[in-house]
């Protein structure tokens, strides 16, 4: 038993931040059917590095669900894709701003067929405002969003986060969305809704940058891999490899300064509080550096975490998957592709006590589910699919 189980979600969506919000839905258990036109509509499974053809990063974000093909733009697959919304809980969907209404399908039209139905549109900019029918990516959001311009080195331009963080954040507020509208229909017995903006979340995740502005006035600099409010906070030089150190409050840098062999570092003028740190931060990191040039990272790691000081290596993305804590916590997981054989996935972070998170499906191929859930919405023989799948079922 999981604890979606009984919810079908229609995943009508592309690219990233929208199908990864429906996979983790998936990934607790929910019936997620993804819905694309016959020819596909997915720039992602266009995305190398590719196995046997079929795209990593299209993988990334589409496990845990089955696919159907349906023509929105035909009124016989409107009609297929309102009979499957009658029997769902949660449609997913990120067109530009007005595109389901033009289709015949927007959240009016849904709510007559099923008045308990869920709308999550996932946007640049959301349906209001100036900008809302603009399209809106991954990069621009950094951009517009201030965090290009927080991110990188002093001496150089800002540059974007090597992942699509917009997208990931948001994909974790389609969940919450969700399943917040989920509890509000078992109180009220009504669907909603959900306005997701990936510039809105982008602004709501400069946290601490964005505070510091509002009340302060305070405009964030680049610094690396420094932070803007706390030192040392940063990456350092060992002998070998550089490492991550975050004394981040006035015990860990005691901590630290004990044992770099300078105890009295804790309780100097210069650097006794947060705030004195910061006002001779080059000096403190200089001598902080000057000290871990003498042994390698190997060596100062277990240092460091004996003595509680959180730090760890910056590693490649082959070291961070082989590291000894990611393979003990399951991080990695082997799934059967009809088409390119047994394929490795991240695996969820969710862990539970009472609950085990599954991969029970690979991610699909287009349209390879169409007989099964056609069969089983109109209760027809294989041979009948077809048609139904033209959506004249």
């Amino acid at each position: 038993m999981q604890p979606l189980d009984d919810i079908r979600v229609l995943d009508v969506s592309r690219v990233y931040a929208a199908p990864a919000g429906a996979m983790t839905l998936g990934d607790l258990g929910a019936d997620v059917i993804r819905v694309e036109p016959p020819g596909g509509s997915d720039s992602m499974r266009d995305w190398g590095p590719f196995v046997e053809g079929e795209s990593t990063y299209y993988m990334s974000a589409n496990r845990n669900k089955r696919s159907v093909t349906i023509n929105l733009k035909d009124p016989e697959g409107k009609r297929l894709f309102l009979d499957l919304v009658k029997t769902a809980d949660v449609v997913i969907e990120n067109f530009k701003t007005g595109t389901m209404e033009n289709l015949g399908v927007g959240y009016e039209t849904l709510k007559e067929e099923n008045p308990g139905i869920i709308l999550c549109s996932v946007t640049g900019f959301g349906h209001t405002g100036p900008l809302s029918r603009n399209p809106g990516f991954d990069p621009v959001i950094q951009a517009m969003s201030g965090l290009i311009d927080v991110t990188g080195h002093p001496d150089k331009e800002g540059t974007k986060v090597g992942i699509p963080i917009a997208d990931i954040i948001t994909s974790s507020y389609v969940v919450i969305g969700v399943l917040a509208a989920l509890r509000q229909r078992e109180r009220t017995g009504e669907g909603q809704a959900i306005d997701l903006s990936l510039l809105d979340v982008q602004m709501a995740s400069m946290a601490n940058v964005g505070s510091a502005y509002l009340n302060t006035g305070m405009v964030s600099k680049r610094l690396g891999n420094q932070h803007n409010n706390v030192t040392p906070y940063q990456v350092f030089q060992t002998a070998d490899d550089p490492i991550m150190i975050c004394a981040g409050n006035d015990g860990l840098f005691a901590k630290l300064a004990d044992l770099l062999g300078h105890p009295e570092w804790a309780t100097d003028p210069q650097y006794r509080t947060n705030a004195d740190r910061k006002k001779n931060e080059k000096e403190i990191v200089s001598n902080i550096q000057e000290l871990l040039y003498g042994k390698k990272s190997d060596e100062w790691l277990p240092l460091l975490q004996k003595a509680g000081v959180p730090a760890g290596r910056v590693n490649t993305i082959s070291q961070a998957l082989e590291q000894e804590q990611v393979v003990a916590r399951g991080g990695v997981e082997s799934v059967k592709h009809p088409k390119a054989g047994e394929i490795k996935l991240l695996a969820s972070p969710l862990r539970f006590s009472n609950l085990g998170i599954e991969t029970r499906l690979p991610p699909p191929g287009l349209g390879e589910h169409n007989e099964e859930v056609f069969g089983e919405l109109y209760q027809c023989a294989t041979d009948e699919y077809k048609a139904v799948g033209q959506g004249k079922g």
